[in-house]
């Protein structure tokens, strides 16, 4: 759920191509001709879920992919999609279900294309990917289960880019003003309007004033990595392994969505993951011992890590819901897209604020204790 890099004027980034110019692009850019389209979800791209006639010609037969039309402003920055793209092929070359590039007709990754009806010649970047089957988190009964293997599969990627990744453009994870990067925070201040005068208002300028305070100066204690950054509930996959409705066992199928990956710190994937996972939580305070003892069963986090947890989470609530109302400002008929973590992200955000952070803390410790206790037993 990116916003571009400083979330300034995007007004215009947002690509609006029609089905028959997309069914047009995918026969000129890949050489192939597209069986049936479906628009898809996005926070500022634009992608469609498209079946393309398989060697028989026959649309029974239909090989299934996601268009990516990126943002024109993203557009602009070749390398950091290159190095995205990269991480997804060599994460699916490591056993991770991420998706992979079709190639176009000249044996690419991805090409620079004109379109859409709006002012100006924008030009966006656009990449096919292989389909995902899977159903999304955000469409299931959670349990401690996934909770946990999502924790885990946090840890796994996290470490698995950092360690063995590496392209001659990854320099530019480096993203200094990204406004998604967890660092950033702080940079609410210039979108905080978006909320009006209300309590929600006071609650994020308290979490930005005790982020300041609290997190920024420990950064450098933590343990830098590249981040997925945006492991959320639409972004995960699941499959059931159970033919037993009563006790369903889940795995993941799927990762979506690397447009937020940048560099960063191993406690900012799991708080990101924390934060998602509350919103499909009967028992959002709860969630995150869940989370936390996946992450931790591959990568144990060092006090201070831990220590900033708490805010940690609610800063990334306070992103999720700031930019959000900000960016519906701009595009009121996405607001229904826009706002699904609102609906119940402000009243685990205030929630939160309200039990404190040493209960909130205690809870979480406590149940990640009882898996290790239980792992060693």
């Amino acid at each position: 759920m990116s916003s571009g890099n400083d979330c300034q004027s995007p007004a215009l980034t947002k690509p609006a191509l029609g089905e028959k110019e997309v069914t047009e692009l995918i026969d000129r850019v890949f050489g192939l001709k597209v069986s049936w389209i479906r628009p898809l979800p996005s926070y500022d791209d634009q992608n469609f879920h498209v079946g393309v006639l398989g060697n028989q010609g026959v649309s029974e037969s239909a090989d299934e992919y996601v268009l990516k039309i990126t943002n024109s402003e993203d557009s602009q920055e070749p390398d950091l999609i290159e190095v995205q793209t990269q991480a997804m092929m060599f994460l699916s070359n490591e056993g991770f279900p991420s998706a992979t590039p079709y190639l176009t007709k000249d044996g690419n990754i991805m090409s620079l294309e004109s379109g859409g009806t709006g002012p100006g010649n924008k030009k966006y970047m656009v990449r096919l990917l292989t389909y995902l089957p899977g159903i999304p988190v955000a469409k299931i009964a959670t349990n401690a289960q996934i909770f946990y293997e999502i924790g885990q599969l946090a840890a796994r990627l996290d470490k698995t880019l950092s360690e063995k990744f590496y392209h001659p453009s990854v320099k530019s994870l480096h993203r200094g003003q990204f406004i998604w990067n967890l660092a950033n925070v702080p940079l609410l201040d210039q979108y905080i309007y978006a909320l009006g005068q209300n309590k929600y208002r006071e609650v994020v300028e308290q979490v930005i004033e005790q982020f300041k305070g609290t997190v920024i100066p420990k950064l450098s204690s933590f343990r830098p990595c590249i981040n997925h950054g945006d492991l959320n509930d639409h972004n995960i996959l699941v499959d059931s392994s159970s033919a037993s409705l009563e006790n369903l066992q889940y795995n993941v199928s799927g990762i979506l969505d690397f447009s937020d990956m940048s560099y960063g710190y191993y406690v900012f994937e799991v708080a990101i993951a924390i934060m998602y996972m509350m919103i499909e939580s009967p028992d959002p305070l709860g969630v995150g011992g869940h989370v936390l003892a996946g992450f931790e069963s591959i990568l144990p986090l060092t006090e201070e890590e831990r220590g900033a947890l708490f805010l940690l989470v609610c800063g990334r609530f306070s992103q999720s819901l700031v930019i959000a109302a900000h960016t519906a400002l701009l595009y009121p008929e996405n607001k229904e897209y826009l706002t699904i973590t609102a609906r119940t992200g402000w009243k685990h955000l205030m929630r939160m604020f309200e039990v404190g952070q040493e209960v909130v803390e205690q809870t979480w410790f406590e149940t990640a204790r009882a898996y290790a206790n239980h792992a060693s037993a």
